[in-house]
């Protein structure tokens, strides 16, 4: 039985790289779903991927008939395969694969028929699959037990090398790779040259729970290591105060180092008081030197801490790259030292001066240092961007934003045979029958079989079918900005207007951040877990159902696009009350955390909005905030047809109070707001 399959798979394998474009070409194309057979597919979805095929039993034969020669058929049929893998007799399997191979569920079902298995010590047919379809794709799970299988086959020649390159990966390996590693010992093939080499690998990728397992099978010194390592991770502050100067040597230089960058996150002043400790006691290269102090200076400026700007330009000429300009220049800013700023922007990069966020305060700066005619060319110049920078460079002039927009030609020949290709067919219906994630990964792989000009039309049919994300990250991965109907579309509107009512919060705010957020993903989840069209946290989610009465079923609720609306624009509701309105504070809170804003705000009087926001710590956070109050400008525009100022909602940012003060003091200081970025070519501050 097995070399029968094996020479038919072994067909499959020539003819495997022209199976794509013979689904693609050869084959009929599939034909748009029926609503019928969407609603029957949503139906039985459910069960089926939970195993239970008798919902799609209890059909009546033209239901039965229509769910076959709907275009998700194989979807369904995968999934309840992939639910009963234990029990379905093997050729069931490899018949459907022969039949839909080339389609993502089918790959799908391979991956978990591959691991079956496995799981079964049919370890000679796994590795029969594994040859064929995932040989050198790096995949940890397969590869160690495709070694296991080499192994069991008696073939040590192939797996020892392979159980070696296994072993020698700074991270912890899959569970299935323990007993290839047991082989390996059995053999008395792991001694302590190969622990040593996986410890100094453990080392470089911050493992070091793994580098001091390894320790215990090395010696003394290594387990020594790996402790100060650890200290130098979980109390970075006590290791540089308890330095031992017997102790020098290039690991105990790299511990003092990596301790040093651990506390400036939290502490810079503190780090750079301990690092000037031990700066001098020790043998650091220059390299170490100047990483160090560059990292200290860009924290300090960061934080918004005395001396950021003294620190900054005191590097040395190797260490000011374009990360130390950019903040010399915000801090300069924060300073409101205009002719200071000027200088920093002279000495940026071209390509980083000519930035438009760059010409927009070189523009200020001239303004403000009285060179009224340069800096109205330069805010001209800048005005006829739809862009942040370009609307606040319309605002200094009192000029109209540069709002019209050019649709995308609609080619009803083009657009008619695009919609019948069979991947833009599946992923059309697995987006109508609520698999929009799946959905997403098809779109993607059929767009780039596309040229440019069908990737625009295609574009212009997500954005009729309302799948608008697809439409918003296709548009924009062409370059094309100028069709603001697709690139700002107003889905749920009725949901908007009157949650963001009930919240007292601008429908066009809550559609500026619903669109940075997701692009409209009902289902999206960020790194993080947010979830859904407003990304919200559950905890979060859960909290705000609870004050606004809202039935709650977590991630069900979260998923609702009517249900995350509400819950989103309360809570964007809730921090526009927090800081008093100032719809910049609020913003940044809804992406960052409100702790977090607390700890940026000023330690004393008022700070124009326009240099808090250039003042951000978190790269995602001050993007973000850019981001949202464009898109707002936009869909207020969109949606009434008149001109909203941004710089309207620049209210000045004022002091923290006592209470404020206090719960910044308590918040996490560690960078990273833990945001997703979604679709960052979509979404960039800058143009879009």
């Amino acid at each position: 039985m097995v070399s029968g399959d094996g020479r038919r798979h072994r067909h499959l394998r020539h003819a495997g790289a022209v199976l794509v474009t013979l689904a693609l070409v050869a084959a009929p194309a599939p034909a748009s779903g029926s609503a019928t057979q969407r609603e029957i597919f949503k139906r039985v979805h459910e069960a089926v991927e939970r195993g239970d095929w008798r919902p799609v039993d209890r059909l009546s034969a033209a239901q039965r008939q229509r769910l076959e020669n709907y275009v998700l058929w194989p979807d369904l049929r995968a999934s309840w395969l992939r639910a009963n893998l234990a029990r379905v007799p093997a050729g069931d399997v490899r018949a459907f694969l022969d039949r839909y191979g080339t389609l993502k569920p089918a790959r799908e079902l391979r991956y978990r028929y591959a691991l079956s298995l496995a799981e079964k010590g049919d370890l000679a047919s796994f590795l029969n699959v594994y040859d064929r379809f995932y040989r050198g794709l790096g995949v940890a799970r397969l590869d160690c037990l495709s070694a296991l299988a080499e192994i069991d086959a008696g073939r040590f020649a192939r797996a020892t090398p392979r159980a070696l390159d296994l072993w020698l990966v700074g991270t912890s390996q899959v569970a299935e790779c323990d007993p290839v590693f047991e082989y390996l010992a059995d053999r008395e093939l792991l001694g302590p040259v190969e622990y040593r080499e996986r410890f100094a690998l453990a080392i470089e990728a911050r493992e070091f729970r793994l580098a001091r397992w390894l320790a215990k099978n090395i010696d003394r010194q290594h387990a020594d290591e790996a402790a100060g390592w650890i200290q130098a991770q979980s109390n970075p502050e006590r290791f540089l105060a308890g330095h031992d100067p017997s102790a020098d040597s290039e690991t105990y230089r790299a511990q003092l180092e990596y301790a040093t960058e651990r506390l400036t996150y939290r502490d810079p002043v503190q780090a750079l008081r301990l690092w000037n400790r031990v700066r001098a006691r020790y043998g650091f290269s220059e390299e170490q030197r100047l990483g160090i102090e560059r990292h200290i200076a860009l924290w300090t400026a960061r934080d918004k801490l005395p001396g950021g700007y003294r620190l900054l330009a005191r590097l040395p000429a190797a260490a000011q790259d374009g990360e130390v300009m950019r903040w010399r220049a915000r801090s300069s800013l924060r300073d409101e030292n205009w002719r200071r700023l000027l200088i920093d922007v002279a000495a940026m990069e071209p390509a980083e001066r000519d930035a438009e966020e760059w010409r927009y305060w070189r523009a200020i700066a001239l303004q403000r240092t009285g060179n009224a005619r340069d800096a109205r060319s330069a805010l001209q110049g800048l005005s006829s961007e739809r862009s942040y920078y370009g609307f606040l460079a319309a605002d200094e002039l009192g000029e109209e934003y540069a709002l019209i927009e050019s649709r995308i030609a609609a080619d009803a020949a083009v657009l008619s045979e695009l919609a019948k290709r069979p991947d833009i067919v599946r992923a059309r219906e697995l987006f109508l029958v609520g698999l929009d994630g799946r959905g997403r990964s098809e779109w993607e792989a059929a767009v780039r079989r596309l040229d440019a000009s069908e990737r625009l039309r295609a574009a212009l049919l997500a954005h009729r079918w309302g799948w608008h994300s697809r439409a918003i990250s296709t548009v924009a991965g062409l370059g094309e900005y100028d069709d603001l109907s697709i690139r700002y579309p107003l889905p749920w509107r009725r949901e908007f207007e009157n949650h963001a009512s009930s919240a007292r919060i601008s429908p066009t705010w809550a559609y500026g951040v619903a669109r940075s957020e997701s692009l409209f993903m009902r289902d999206v989840r960020s790194s993080a877990g947010a979830v859904g069209l407003m990304q919200l946290m559950p905890k979060t989610g859960r909290q705000v159902a609870k004050a606004i009465r809202l039935p709650w079923s977590g991630l069900a609720t979260l998923t609702d696009p009517v249900s995350n609306i509400r819950l989103g624009t309360a809570y964007l509701g809730q921090m526009a009350e927090r800081f008093g309105g100032n719809r910049v504070l609020a913003t940044a809170a809804y992406n960052a955390g409100p702790h977090r804003v607390d700890r940026w705000l000023p330690a004393g009087g008022g700070e124009d909005a326009r240099i808090w926001i250039e003042n951000i710590p978190f790269n995602e956070t001050r993007r973000y905030v850019k981001r949202v109050l464009a898109a707002q400008a936009i869909f207020h525009w969109r949606m009434t047809g008149d001109i909203r100022r941004i710089s309207d909602e620049m209210q000045t940012v004022a002091a923290a109070g006592p209470d404020a003060q206090l719960a910044a003091r308590r918040a996490p200081a560690h960078p990273g707001s833990g945001r997703a970025e979604l679709v960052e070519a979509a979404v960039s501050p800058v143009r879009r």
